[in-house]
């Protein structure tokens, strides 16, 4: 199988000069790769050395054909429309001027005649068929966005794609769509993932680490069987040269304290004068020599008991696990928390995405929001926020609310991660500030680093500490898909702890085991 991108012994690091990996060699060719991973280990780095968007610190990067990316978040602008984000607004244009009879010479020469079937193509493929191009493209929900985002990769048709968690923000229906993507497409795909069932469908899963890069062939359930087997295996080798270890001290002390007994022995009888002193020497000579092999025997059994310790202990990655408690929110039984009275909500232009829509909490209630793309549970939630106002209807809000986006957006990428702690919660000094941080595994210059040089699984983390861990938590905690971008050790930290909040929550996510896990109360469905 040919190669379209061969990496060679490469390596990278984070925007503020965190050694990412090293020595990193790999080729992905026309089959589909898992790309897996901690946050923060390097994923989307790697796949933007993959499409030639950065250069590596050392080591070499090969691209044979066309490269195309889906990111985590698209680039969107206030002014952008559907057109921008499919990729294709200039080329667009250019065949609107030529329908209107507005059409330059330039125009003519570089129209592509075979865009609009492609496009439609392409819509239809990712459900948006029938939507306007000139639709702004800040009115598409999270999933309308991303579902654009793979139409755009569609339409390029590049030889490989790399796709940057392509189902967050995706229902059921979608993510099931992507997967069928997937499996139709020829060229080479790389897609970063913590979907399960999406990684089941790839032909083979590498593992980046803080070990290096490893290659499991098939989905996701043999790269885990595999995983749980190495794990246990250097686990075992690791007790085992431990063991190993400490048997040849303990073997080179007794040699030792023998040796001692010997000498001191030697030098008693030495001490009696009653041999010439010919023979004592000779005596003394040979004592020294032996006990100079004896420790020559010793430091080379050490040496080897240590290089198998070192090698066991390779094997093993030891992270830190991310666990931590809430404090109360003082949230009482039965306080109105928000009422949604005759909501309705539509953008400019555009037809109402809900109607005569009633919502009542009271107390500590847990309600999860749901429906398909498109359906305006974004939108709910932000005018329960506060951060958009209604079409129709009247909002009562009983309680201190804080909403995190999928962006987190109340994070500045211009702050350190300790900087917008602070910001966020004025009363925390500096040590209690990073005492909180280090909970979240941002520990000691960790806290430190530009929220703009952090990955989304990083910047998410976060947010989730300025939010979780101030002074008090939030009586009304709203959250729009916190699963995004987490890695699984990462997404069971956060359920532990929101199963334990005293306060309301107020959720959208596509994770049904996620809204189980947190106890969600009661779901407002939307069409």
């Amino acid at each position: 199988m040919s190669a379209l991108i061969t990496l060679d012994s490469v390596s990278a690091a984070s925007p503020d000069g965190r050694t990412l990996f090293e020595n990193l060699t790999l080729a992905v060719g026309p089959e589909r790769t898992g790309l897996i991973g901690r946050n923060g280990v390097g994923k989307t780095t790697l796949l933007r050395l993959m499409a030639g968007e950065a250069a590596p610190r050392a080591g070499e990067v090969a691209i044979r054909g066309r490269v195309a990316m889906l990111r985590q978040t698209p680039f969107l602008g206030p002014d952008d429309r559907l057109a921008d984000l499919l990729g294709v607004a200039a080329a667009v244009d250019r065949l609107a001027r030529i329908e209107a009879g507005e059409g330059s010479e330039a125009d003519f020469a570089d129209a592509d005649w075979t865009l609009p079937a492609r496009l439609d193509a392409a819509l239809a493929e990712v459900g948006l068929d029938g939507l306007d191009l000139n639709r702004p493209a800040v009115s598409l929900s999270g999933g309308q966005a991303t579902r654009a985002a793979l139409a755009a990769l569609l339409v390029a048709e590049p030889d490989v794609i790399l796709l940057d968690e392509p189902t967050n923000n995706l229902d059921a229906e979608s993510r099931a769509l992507v997967g069928e993507i997937l499996r139709r497409w020829r060229g080479g795909a790389v897609v970063v993932s913590h979907d399960r069932a999406l990684l089941e469908g790839m032909d083979r899963v590498v593992e980046l680490s803080g070990l290096g890069a490893a290659v499991y062939g098939g989905g996701y359930s043999l790269y885990a069987d595999r995983k749980a087997q190495e794990a246990a295996a250097a686990e075992r080798d690791l007790a085992a040269a431990q063991r190993d270890a400490a048997r040849v001290d303990r073997e080179a002390q007794a040699a030792r304290e023998k040796q001692d007994r010997r000498d001191a022995a030697g030098r008693k009888f030495a001490a009696k004068k009653s041999e010439p002193k010919i023979l004592l020497g000779a005596m003394a000579e040979r004592a020294q020599n032996s006990g100079g092999r004896g420790e020559r025997l010793a430091e080379r059994r050490r040496d080897a008991a240590a290089e198998t310790l070192a090698d066991a202990q390779g094997r093993v990655e030891r992270t830190r696990a991310l666990a931590f408690d809430l404090p109360p929110s003082g949230l009482p039984t039965g306080r109105l928390v928000l009422e949604l009275d005759d909501l309705a909500f539509a953008w400019p232009g555009q037809p109402r995405l809900f109607e005569n829509l009633y919502l009542r909490i009271a107390g500590p209630q847990r309600i999860a929001v749901t429906g398909p793309n498109g359906s305006g549970k974004t939108s709910l939630i932000r005018i329960a926020a506060g951060k958009l106002d209604p079409t129709a209807g009247t909002v009562r809000r009983g309680v201190p609310a804080l909403m995190l986006d999928q962006r987190a957006a109340i994070l500045r990428d211009d702050q350190t991660i300790l900087v917008n702690f602070r910001r966020l919660n004025p009363a925390a000094d500096r040590n209690r500030a990073q005492a909180a941080l280090a909970r979240f595994l941002f520990r000691n210059t960790a806290a430190d680093q530009m929220v703009g040089s952090l990955s989304g699984g990083e910047r998410l983390r976060a947010a989730l500490a300025c939010v979780l861990l101030g002074d008090r938590p939030p009586q009304l905690l709203i959250l729009d898909e916190p699963t995004n971008h987490l890695d699984l050790a990462s997404i069971e930290a956060i359920e532990a702890a929101l199963a334990g909040y005293d306060g309301a929550l107020l959720l959208v996510s596509h994770d049904e085991a996620f809204l189980t896990a947190v106890g969600v109360d009661s779901r407002l469905a939307l069409n």
